[in-house]
C-alpha cells in the first residue's frame, strides 16, 4: 500500500462507507477528507515532500492550487521544492469565481506569466477543479508542466490527455462515483453525510 494512503488513514482523513456528495455534484462511499490531513502539519508537510520530489525533474518557478485546499498544498509543495532545487519557487493559488470557475486575483497572474507551473490539487473525482486551475494557467500565459495530486479516484477519466499536461498522482484509489438520479444510495434512503464534503449545500437545494 502506497505511503500517501497510509498517511490518509492515520489522519483519518480516509472516510468509507457512508454517503457523501463531492464538489462535482457526484455522490459516493468513500471520501478523502483533506481537512483531517491538514490539521496535522508533519503529516501535510511529508505529503507535499512526497510530491515534490516526484516533479524534482521538471523545471518549476511556481506551484499553483486551487483554494482554499490547494493553498496548503501549494505552499508545502513549493517549500519542499526549493529545498530540493535550492532555489525560490513561488506558491501561488487561484480563487473561485461566482460562475464556479478559478481566476487569479491580487496580482497572481503576473508572477505565473511565461513561467512553468506545477498545478496541485487533493483528491479528484472528476477533475474539473484541477483543469480549471490548467486553464486558467494558461490563460496567464504560463506553461503548465505537470498536475500532481495525493489520490487519483478516477484513473479511467482524469489523465494526462484530460489535463494535456503530465499527470502525476502520488496514489490510484478507484472510487466509484454516481450522478444523483443514478446513485444507489439515494435510492436507498442512505442519509447524507453533512459534516465533510457537500452534502450540506447539496440538501439545502433540495428545500
Amino acid at each position: 500500500m502506497s505511503e500517501i494512503i497510509e498517511i490518509l488513514k492515520k489522519t483519518k482523513a480516509l472516510l468509507t462507507n457512508d454517503h457523501f456528495v463531492g464538489t462535482s455534484g457526484r455522490h459516493f462511499d468513500t471520501y478523502v477528507n483533506k481537512d483531517a490531513l491538514y490539521t496535522h502539519p508533519e503529516e501535510t508537510s511529508r505529503v507535499c515532500k512526497l510530491i515534490a520530489e516526484q516533479v524534482k525533474d521538471f523545471k518549476i518557478d511556481a506551484v499553483v492550487g486551487p483554494a482554499l485546499g490547494g493553498i496548503v498544498l501549494s505552499q508545502w509543495t513549493a517549500y519542499h521544492l526549493s529545498k530540493i532545487k535550492q532555489k525560490d519557487i513561488l506558491a501561488i493559488y487561484t480563487e473561485k469565481t461566482p460562475e464556479g470557475g478559478q481566476k487569479f486575483t491580487r496580482g497572481y497572474d503576473k508572477l505565473v506569466k511565461s513561467k512553468n507551473i506545477l498545478v496541485v490539487e487533493d483528491a479528484p473525482t472528476t477533475g474539473g477543479s484541477a483543469k480549471k486551475v490548467v486553464d486558467v494557467v494558461k490563460a496567464a500565459g504560463g506553461k503548465v508542466v505537470a498536475v500532481s495530486v495525493m489520490v487519483n479516484k478516477n484513473p479511467k477519466e482524469v489523465t494526462s490527455e484530460f489535463f494535456g499536461a503530465p499527470f502525476l498522482p502520488l496514489a490510484e484509489f478507484e472510487i466509484q462515483s454516481y450522478k444523483e438520479a443514478d446513485c444507489l444510495m439515494c435510492k436507498n434512503d442512505v442519509p447524507i453525510n453533512t459534516t465533510v464534503g457537500h452534502g450540506k449545500k447539496f440538501l439545502e437545494t433540495k428545500k
